[in-house]
């Protein structure tokens, strides 16, 4: 699929259209106007023909009824790892926690393909598609057997979905004192030149743009200093946004303090890991002075919670980070430490950990759906995306609340999404192109994808 223009659409009777601006407008009966993969008009659904011949629809206007359904901006996924959507619920990682957990998996994904990489980015964005998620980061951080960023960024340009990759890295194995075998590390002189080469190759800096590359050198466990400190330095000089893991697990506390005398977050502000241009994936463990030292900065968080919980990581303090005006993005994290790939369900694990932490007010259902939206548009670094309003991307997704999973719940259909059953995206438009429509992708052989990318998982498993 390319990002040529796509037909103007108007979607009109919308169950609910909640549009996420400033004012937190909820329209009912809503109805939005699409043109050239941007909305040009949000408002109520014209009462007769001669109010719509005010919008001046388009002749050729595709018009698609949603009356049942409940319409959001498209959510943003910030902190993903797709090819490990491959080893899912392995049986001898599936109780370890972060560090025993990479140990057991490391030798596997040595195994990776190019192809295997394409394949297993494909299904896993597929998948998030499906859960309402339009805009993806994904974080890929080996390149084993000749792999590239390349075949993950084939993947998303054929579905059409909106991409961030990071080109991440690793260099400091076993050997060094680091957490990874040697095996899947790379020489840093390459990592830099390599990211170069991506940057200059795709990375668009333009409005509504489909693809931005990001930096991304993996966590201070498997990364030396110096490259830390360069890539930030090279990120820079591109303009674009830095990104790795920090503070996910207490192990992680104990290695910095152990290998620099620094808790993560300090030994990364040190590193000149911290700013506007900076997100973090977890950021589980700060203190008071470390969430000020963010906010202070900039610094941005991707929150993980159903990963978080799966390795036994702990509970980001999101409402502090919210508190202090941290900016907080929502992400579902890698396909082998959640084992899914479902954004409405993890708006709703989100909400659900926070009043675990501090009680039934601490998260509220549409806090969470801000963080799963214009909160990860945020974290990106961008200001075209998150939100239903015109000059926006046209990223549109809608949920059917007329079903079993949400009888009785008709007094507030937005906050259903996340209080009853999260289920399956019954439509989803990414700049302007219909991707879902009636629950099924419009353009992809789901069955045949799954197939393929079962045989794959066997292969590298066996």
């Amino acid at each position: 699929m390319t990002s040529s223009p796509s037909k103007p659409l108007f979607i009109r009777h919308a169950r609910l259209l909640a549009t996420m601006d400033d004012q937190g407008r909820e329209i009912e009966d809503g109805a939005l106007l699409i043109r050239d993969g941007a909305i040009a008009w949000v408002g109520l659904t014209p009462a007769q023909r001669s109010d719509e011949a005010r919008l001046d629809l388009p002749e050729d206007v595709t018009i698609i009824d949603a009356h049942d359904l409940v319409l959001l901006p498209g959510m943003i996924n910030t902190h993903h790892h797709l090819f490990q959507s491959l080893t899912r619920a392995l049986p001898g990682a599936q109780d370890a926690a972060l560090f025993g957990w990479l140990r057991t998996l490391y030798p596997l994904w040595a195994r990776i393909t190019p192809e295997m990489i394409t394949i297993s980015a494909k299904l896993a964005l597929c998948e998030l598609v499906l859960s309402g998620c339009t805009t993806v980061a994904d974080h890929l951080y080996l390149f084993p057997n000749g792999s590239r960023l390349d075949d993950e960024i084939r993947a998303a340009q054929e579905l059409g979905v909106r991409f961030h990759p990071s080109r991440g890295s690793m260099s400091l194995g076993e050997s060094e004192g680091g957490l990874p075998p040697d095996a899947v590390i790379e020489d840093e002189e390459y990592i830099l030149n390599d990211t170069r080469r991506v940057i200059e190759t795709y990375h668009d800096p333009g409005p509504r743009a489909l693809l931005r590359i990001a930096v991304g050198p993996c966590a201070p466990f498997n990364v030396s200093e110096d490259l830390m400190r360069q890539s930030a330095v090279l990120g820079r000089a591109y303009g674009l946004q830095l990104h790795t893991h920090v503070a996910e697990t207490k192990d992680e506390e104990d290695y910095t303090l152990e290998q620099v005398g620094m808790r993560p977050i300090p030994y990364m502000h040190s590193l000149g890991w911290t700013g506007p241009d900076v997100w973090w994936a977890h950021a589980v463990w700060p203190n008071e002075a470390e969430v000020q030292l963010m906010a202070g900065t900039g610094t941005g968080v991707a929150h993980c919670p159903s990963s978080n919980m799966r390795l036994g990581s702990g509970i980001a303090p999101v409402r502090a980070y919210l508190d202090a005006g941290v900016r907080v993005g929502l992400a579902v994290d890698g396909s082998a430490s959640n084992d899914s790939g479902h954004m409405l369900a993890e708006a709703r694990q989100a909400m659900l950990l926070q009043r675990v932490l501090q009680g039934a007010d601490a998260l509220t259902a549409r806090e969470a759906l801000q963080i799963a939206t214009r909160g990860g548009a945020s974290v990106l670094g961008r200001d075209d995306i998150g939100v239903l309003a015109p000059g926006m991307a046209a990223d549109v997704v809608g949920f059917d609340v007329s079903g079993i999973d949400h009888a009785g719940a008709q007094a507030d259909p937005l906050g259903a999404l996340l209080f009853c059953h999260p289920g399956r995206v019954a439509l989803s438009i990414i700049n302007g192109r219909v991707i879902v429509e009636d629950g099924q992708l419009v353009e992809v052989d789901l069955s045949a994808l799954v197939s393929q990318h079962n045989n794959l998982s066997r292969s590298l498993q066996g």
